[in-house]
C-alpha cells in the first residue's frame, strides 16, 4: 500500500510522525535538527524518497508549530517547500485569509466577514474579550492562533474512537428551526475536525441536554460512511426529529463514531509534509 510506504519513509527521519490521513502528516523533526540535519533539508531529502519510490510529489510545509507547518504546507502546492520562521510568522500571519485559519469554516468565516474581519491583521486587531464574546472558547483560541501560538504537541501514536463537538448556548433554545440552525454549525465544526485527520464514520449520536441539565442521546449507524457537513446536518436533523425537545435546549452536540480513514485518489494524489521543529 503506497500510504504504508510512505509512513515508513518519514519514520526514517523521526519515530514522532503524527497521521492526519493517508498522505498527509505533521513530522517532529526536533531531534534532528538539533543533531545538525536542518529541517529544510530533511523536508527536500523526503520529498526526494517518496518521488523516487513512490512516484508521488507533494508539498511540505516546515514551522515551529502545528498551525503554521500546516499553513505553510498549502502556500506551495502542489510540490514545494516553504518555510515559516518565527520572523516571518507575524506578517504571514497579518495577511493570511481569515478562512485559512485552523478551526474556521465557511460559517465562522461568514460571521467574521460581518464583523469587518477578512484577514489576520483585522483578527489581530480585536480585543481578546470581544472575541471571547462574539465565540466563546473559540474566540480565546483564535486570539492565541493568530499571534502564532499554537502549543499542541505531535502525537504519534493516536487512536481516535470519535471525532465530535457540542455547543452550550447562553439562552436556551425553544423554537426547532433554531436547534436546526445551530446543528448545522456543529455539523461543520465536526466536518472540519473529520477532514483534517482524513476519517469519516457510520454511527452519528446526537446530544441533547435540556435546561434542567438532564441529557438525552439518540444514535443511528448508517449503510455508508460520512464526512461531508451537509450529510452530518441532513442525519443530526433527523435525529433531533425523533422526537422534537419539548423542553428549553441548553446544549447539542454531535458525535461520529465507527471511524475509517477516507480513501484518496491515486491517480491526482499529493502528499503533504509538515515538520514541526
Amino acid at each position: 500500500m503506497v500510504s504504508r510506504s510512505i509512513r515508513e519513509i518519514f519514520r526514517r527521519f523521526t519515530d514522532l510522525v503524527e497521521p492526519l490521513s493517508l498522505d498527509e502528516a505533521y513530522l517532529d523533526v526536533t531531534t534532528a535538527a538539533q543533531e545538525g540535519s536542518e529541517a529544510e533539508e530533511i523536508a527536500r531529502q523526503i520529498k526526494e524518497e517518496i518521488l523516487q519510490e513512490t512516484g508521488l510529489t507533494g508539498s511540505a510545509g516546515i514551522s515551529f508549530n502545528k498551525f503554521l507547518a500546516k499553513a505553510a504546507s498549502e502556500a506551495d502546492k502542489p510540490d514545494g517547500l516553504f518555510v515559516i520562521t518565527p520572523e516571518d510568522a507575524p506578517a504571514f500571519l497579518a495577511r493570511l485569509p481569515i478562512e485559512a485559519f485552523f478551526g474556521i469554516g465557511p460559517a465562522t468565516a461568514s460571521r467574521m466577514n460581518e464583523l469587518g474581519i477578512y484577514t489576520g491583521a483585522d483578527l489581530l486587531a480585536r480585543r481578546r474579550e470581544d472575541l471571547a464574546q462574539r465565540f466563546g472558547k473559540s474566540g480565546l483560541f483564535y486570539y492565541r492562533i493568530v499571534r502564532g501560538e499554537d502549543h499542541r504537541e505531535v502525537r504519534p501514536h493516536r487512536n481516535r474512537k470519535s471525532v465530535g463537538a457540542e455547543r452550550t448556548f447562553s439562552n436556551d433554545l425553544t423554537h426547532p428551526a433554531a436547534m436546526v440552525g445551530r446543528l448545522e454549525e456543529i455539523s461543520e465544526r465536526v466536518a472540519e475536525r473529520m477532514a483534517r485527520i482524513g476519517v469519516a464514520g457510520r454511527t452519528v449520536t446526537l446530544k441533547v441536554k435540556y435546561h434542567d441539565f438532564t441529557v438525552n442521546t439518540r444514535s443511528t449507524t448508517l449503510h455508508r460512511d460520512v464526512h461531508r457537513a451537509d450529510d452530518l446536518q441532513d442525519v443530526a436533523a433527523r435525529l433531533l426529529r425523533q422526537p422534537l425537545p419539548e423542553r428549553p435546549v441548553r446544549l447539542l452536540g454531535l458525535a461520529v463514531a465507527n471511524l475509517r480513514p477516507i480513501a484518496g485518489d491515486r491517480g491526482s494524489r499529493q502528499l503533504e509534509l509538515m515538520p514541526d521543529v
